[in-house]
């Protein structure tokens, strides 16, 4: 059985959803709240956790207009820097661009969807998603990919687009060479460990943990690729290749050369 996070300003809409999503049988409500403020601070909480949830849930269903200064956006932003990647799904009524653009900024690309109420909200719609999410798949209603897909194209060469904002802050220390320690300190996270598992999706983003490598040298093949602004493979023999304009695979030597 999911369990899941409900975050939802209208009190009403909230315990008609609670009540028919716990009536599917697949779906436990194991926290909810009103906004983006209240949700991460439960996320967060990590001495509470057990006491407020047994766990973690698996899932957040959060609206994206919310009472408090966060949108559900930015609170997705904020709680998945303490718990990289914590699947969400999102639903809103609204066609704001400020929301669209949000959503871009946020860079969030992965166990999440983002669907509109009158389309999916209904709990036979709704439950496919949250196990889709749960399980690590993504999914954005056709009309919303149609108004972000413009500005996605223009990013998708840029491996910086790859990571969510939390990791874009994290890879910008190690490149500096700040250990996992000083990066937690200086970016405050609650759980230092939460340096490292961000660490492990940088390196999966980028496809560095494709091949044996141990942490210093994954580390200094992120730093290179952060620095470099390009994505960079390297072949078995340890040879490292960026794509050229005509979108051939060559040796850094060879593209510098040029």
């Amino acid at each position: 059985m999911l369990k899941i996070l409900l975050v939802e300003d209208n009190s009403a809409l909230r315990s008609a959803m609670k009540t028919g999503l716990e009536a599917t049988g697949e779906v436990q409500v194991v926290g909810e709240v009103a906004s983006g403020e209240d949700a991460l601070q439960l996320c967060t909480k990590t001495s509470e956790v057990s006491k407020d949830f047994g766990s973690l849930p698996d899932v957040i269903l959060m609206d994206v207009q919310l009472a408090g200064e966060m949108n559900g956006i930015q609170a997705a932003v904020a709680i998945r820097r303490e718990l990289p990647r914590l699947p969400v799904v999102f639903y809103s009524i609204q066609d704001d661009d400020a929301y669209y653009r949000d959503f871009l900024r946020s860079g969030i690309l992965s166990h999440y969807a983002y669907v509109r109420k009158s389309n999916y909200l209904l709990p036979a719609s709704i439950v496919p998603l949250l196990r889709d999410a749960a399980a690590g798949r993504s999914f954005i209603d056709p009309e919303i990919e149609a108004r972000v897909q413009e500005v996605r194209h223009k990013d998708e060469y840029d491996p910086l687009a790859l990571l969510e904002p939390n990791e874009q802050e994290v890879v910008a220390l190690v490149a500096q060479g700040l250990t996992n320690e000083q990066i937690a300190e200086r970016l405050r996270f609650r759980d230092k460990r939460a340096v490292s598992r961000t660490n492990g999706q940088i390196y999966a983003a980028w496809r560095l943990n494709e091949t044996p490598t141990d942490e210093k040298v994954a580390r200094t093949r992120a730093s290179l690729i952060y620095h470099r602004r390009q994505l960079v493979m390297w072949d078995e023999d340890g040879t490292p290749r960026a794509m050229n304009p005509q979108g051939e695979w060559i040796s850094l030597s060879e593209l510098d050369a040029d």
